[in-house]
């Protein structure tokens, strides 16, 4: 994937104006936003038509939180909300999904983040990618989110940079999930809500744990698995990377496990997160072989490309 942007393409600790600043966009996947971040914005404080029919900029609303002060629109809340529910997120591909591509408008959020303490961003090294430049919420700014409740009380938010290789992974579960969502929502779904891995290992570790020696048997293991949505597979539970539980538009609530695979996955781990019934994705580049290894195991399973 091409590199699009460096570190250094963004602001030192300087301030800007919001002069000449315009509207931040209405994001395209971000409606699942808390109903306090709209009304905060809808009280008087949303862009203003002038006679000649130009609009405003929206202005920002100041938030006080521990003694700080923070200038925020809702749009960089929603940007928030979404780099905290993947923990990290590369910048060119919030620009895709989330600007809709428009860098300058991207820019001017991320910048008023950065300046503020409440996101991170660096350039991480990757073997095989290249460099990209990633983003992670601080942990101010994963306090300003809970405290005050910006992403709902159910979706759990992350922050900081984890080791290289699980950053760019975090990093691609973003796009996985675009793909995913953009299924979901053609059929009906909605109210999107993002579980990751090590969200659900907690859980199951949890119950497990509570359980105490009996947490190691069989039955246990097929008892708890069961209750969180997942199964027994060679007496392991699998994880998968993303679980998107969503509303049907029977008022039904649904899930899928999503698995992003790459070519370093050996057979066996392959087999394992399909025989636990998650939709397999990979990027183009390691489909082929990763179904050759299905093949091997003869198994049958759809591998979606990213």
């Amino acid at each position: 994937m091409a590199r699009g942007y460096e570190p250094d393409d963004f602001i030192g600790p300087r301030e800007l104006s919001d002069e000449g600043e315009t509207e931040a966009p209405r994001l395209s996947r971000r409606g699942e936003l808390s109903d306090q971040v709209r009304d905060d914005h809808t009280q008087g404080t949303g862009p203003v038509t002038n006679p000649d029919g130009a609009r405003s900029p929206e202005p920002r609303k100041v938030y006080e939180i521990r003694g700080h002060r923070y200038r925020l629109r809702a749009s960089e809340i929603e940007t928030m909300v979404e780099v905290g529910k993947f923990r990290t997120i590369a910048l060119e591909d919030l620009n895709e999904f989330a600007y809709d591509s428009d860098k300058l408008r991207m820019r001017l959020d991320v910048e008023n983040l950065i300046r503020q303490g409440l996101v991170q961003m660096k350039s991480v090294p990757d073997e095989e990618k290249g460099a990209r430049v990633l983003l992670t919420l601080s942990k101010a700014g994963h306090r300003f989110l809970t405290r005050n409740r910006f992403a709902g009380k159910d979706q759990a938010l992350h922050f900081g940079f984890a080791h290289r290789r699980e950053a760019h992974h975090d990093a691609d579960l973003y796009r996985l999930h675009q793909k995913a969502a953009d299924k979901i929502e053609r059929r009906g779904g909605r109210n999107l809500r993002v579980i990751l891995e090590y969200e659900l290992k907690k859980r199951i570790c949890h119950d497990l744990a509570k359980l105490g020696p009996e947490g190691a048997s069989a039955e246990s293991k097929h008892t708890v698995a069961e209750r969180h949505g997942l199964q027994v597979v060679c007496g392991k539970i699998p994880f998968p990377d993303e679980r998107i539980e969503y509303d049907t538009p029977d008022g039904v609530r649904a899930q899928v496990d999503l698995e992003l695979a790459t070519s370093h996955y050996r057979g066996r781990l392959l087999a394992e997160k399909v025989r636990a019934g998650f939709s397999i994705y990979a990027h183009a580049s390691d489909v082929s072989k990763l179904r050759r290894v299905l093949d091997q195991r003869e198994l049958t399973a759809e591998i979606l490309s990213l």
